[in-house]
């Protein structure tokens, strides 16, 4: 089991604007701080504005925050939008499926590990604020992102 790439760069945008929810961050910012590419923040930061887990602010000053507190956006929810018909197994093409057990053994696991996720907010990624915060600070070449 796997998550996405794109799954993965989501939660790092959204413990990013949750480390830093004093200020509005920039999509440059968080790519120099994750060493990810710009472009590729760009399709997950549109796609979160989309379904609601950031806002966006336009113009020279402008930049991104949390839309939501981040004790009210759960993992689970981030990981069900991005992760858009996520299986553990593709039984469909299998001849065996309609009488396999093993089908009912994935969603009991999937249905598992979604109720973990669920229990889990993004202010809870933040166990230790101020060493994340350093830590971005010597990630970012600029010094960005303390804050």
């Amino acid at each position: 089991m796997r998550l996405t790439r794109y799954t993965d760069y989501s939660l790092r945008v959204l413990i990013h604007l949750a480390l830093n929810d004093e200020r509005l961050c920039s999509i440059g910012e968080i790519a120099r701080t994750y060493d990810v590419s710009h472009n590729h923040l760009m399709k997950v930061v549109n796609a979160l504005a989309h379904d609601g887990f950031i806002e966006t602010v336009r113009g020279r000053t402008g930049g991104m925050r949390l839309a939501r507190p981040a004790d009210t956006i759960t993992v689970g929810e981030v990981v069900r939008k991005t992760e858009e018909g996520f299986q553990l197994a593709d039984c469909s093409g299998c001849a065996l499926s309609p009488a396999c057990g093993l089908t009912g053994v994935l969603a009991q696991g999937m249905q598992a590990m979604m109720a973990v996720f669920d229990s889990y907010k993004v202010s809870d990624l933040l166990a230790d604020r101020e060493a994340m915060r350093r830590l971005m600070n010597r990630q970012s070449p600029l010094g960005i992102g303390t804050g």
